[in-house]
């Protein structure tokens, strides 16, 4: 259907993994799979749960009839109800012990957790392969002398894989700030309507060894080491926040790389990947716009101000409970996702299929490396019995007469030829060449780079070895 409106970040960005993460199919799946749990973990402990109850809960957790949850929530106007209805007609002997204790939040907030854990795990996937590619051209890069800038005006050359290490940096960063999230990430558990426990209490007549031991068993059942100790009736709405927290920071560090790129594509350095019959522009053929980098631009700004939502929700929590976080959650933090899986698919692409001419950059290299190498120019000279005070003077008066030309003319940079003919240096051509040597301007950049993904990357990435390989799909 095309009459109906779908977000851009199913129909032309994320990928199939993660939108299959966010799908009803997995979210309902997950709320059987934990009434369940819930069921067989009152079962253990004594409730009048049979064998047969189960099975037959069992054996619906994939087949839900969406058609009838529907028709019930039009009735009661209350999801969870309306699934716990649905899957009661499913299961006939099962239906008087489904959801026995618990509140909506039950199903609707372990549910939130156990998916945004497995988004989770599909960011550091897509993470640990940019980390990787771009790795692998920092190390093809490493000696090319490259401009570096301050305030896009030229300073001190670098390298190429030395800028590269830059964005590596950050990606590294991130990684390590989701690893976190995900090591902290617990099951809200099974704390009833306000966190107090107080139907489970009822249930096994008082036993709080038996209901500390339910949440436990659950948290088992589901493959989570613990469940939050204390809680409302949902989880504190920071974890939300702390979550969209690293996706924003992965943003802004995919940012700063696309914008990397964009500038370095106007100085026609480099090229983004771009395929054999894709056009540039409607109207100016020539064109070889970086639409992928402008992309991840500005979904990363998408993602970016999306953190603001689970800040306000958190923020505006009213004592255990209140629904004012509902409607905004399920939209803000799946399309926080969806969004950031598209802008580490873009980058990978982009990274992996990045053209770099190094005759232009070494052009642009050459036309302001004469002003930077004065000073060693200077001291050269003195070394062989110059006047420091005299040669200051002559290459003040040269390069600003050298600058004031190329700026007014447009003439290419002859500074190295006046010094050459000014009498007052005595010097060669082959000492200049010799002196003005664009990697003996580099600094330390080519061991900065081997000493960065010798001793920091490569460990990493043979740490999560065993995720890298994936093919990344642009499909727009």
């Amino acid at each position: 259907m095309k009459d109906i409106y779908e977000t851009p970040l199913c129909s032309r960005y994320a990928s199939k993994e993660m939108k299959k993460i966010f799908s009803p199919d997995e979210k309902f799946s997950t709320w059987r799979k934990l009434w369940i749990a819930l069921a067989e973990s009152e079962k253990e402990l004594g409730l009048n749960i049979t064998d047969e109850q189960i099975a037959e809960l069992k054996s619906h957790v994939y087949d839900i009839d969406y058609e009838k949850a529907a028709e019930y929530e039009a009735i009661v106007r209350h999801d969870v109800m309306a699934h716990v209805k649905a899957y009661g007609d499913q299961c006939p002997n099962a239906k008087g012990i489904i959801h026995l204790g618990a509140t909506s939040c039950y199903v609707g907030d372990n549910t939130d957790i156990i998916l945004m854990k497995k988004a989770m795990e599909q960011i550091r996937k897509l993470i640990v392969n940019a980390i990787s590619a771009v790795a692998k051209f920092a190390e093809e890069n490493k000696a090319l002398p490259s401009l570096a800038y301050t305030h896009f005006q030229a300073a001190q050359p670098t390298t190429l894989g030395k800028r590269a290490t830059l964005w590596l940096n950050d990606l590294v960063n991130d990684l390590d700030n989701l690893e976190f999230q995900i090591s902290r990430l617990k099951l809200l558990g099974c704390k009833g309507t306000t966190g107090t426990s107080a139907s489970f209490l009822e249930l096994f007549d008082g036993d709080h060894e038996k209901v500390k031991r339910l949440e436990s068993l659950i948290a088992e059942k589901m493959s989570f080491e613990s469940c939050v100790p204390v809680s409302g009736q949902t989880y504190s709405r920071k974890t939300d926040y702390d979550v969209v927290s690293v996706l924003s920071g992965i943003a802004q560090s995919a940012t700063k790389f696309s914008n990397d790129i964009r500038l370095m594509s106007h100085l026609k350095e480099v090229d983004e990947p771009f395929e054999k019959g894709q056009i540039g522009s409607s109207a100016m053929a020539y064109k070889r716009n970086p639409m992928r980098s402008e992309r991840i631009a500005s979904l990363s700004r998408y993602v970016i101000v999306d953190a603001l939502n689970p800040a306000i929700t958190s923020s505006a929590q009213w004592f255990e409970r209140t629904l004012d976080d509902s409607a905004n959650k399920r939209i803000s933090v799946p399309e926080a996702f969806l969004a950031t899986d598209a802008i580490l698919s873009l980058y990978i692409n982009v990274i992996s299929g990045l053209t770099v001419y190094p005759n232009i950059i070494k052009k642009h290299l050459d036309e302001e490396l004469p002003f930077m190498a004065t000073e060693n120019i200077l001291m050269y000279c003195v070394k062989k019995g110059g006047d420091r005070q005299v040669l200051h003077e002559l290459i003040r008066q040269l390069s600003v007469e050298t600058a004031k030309k190329m700026k007014t003319t447009g003439c290419s940079n002859n500074l190295l030829e006046k010094i050459e003919k000014t009498p007052g240096f005595g010097l060669t051509k082959e000492e200049l060449k010799e002196i003005v040597k664009p990697e003996q301007f580099t600094g330390r950049s080519k061991e900065q780079t081997e000493e960065y993904l010798r001793d920091y990357v490569k460990p990493l990435l043979n740490k999560y070895k065993d995720l890298l390989g994936i093919d990344v799909n642009i499909s727009v």
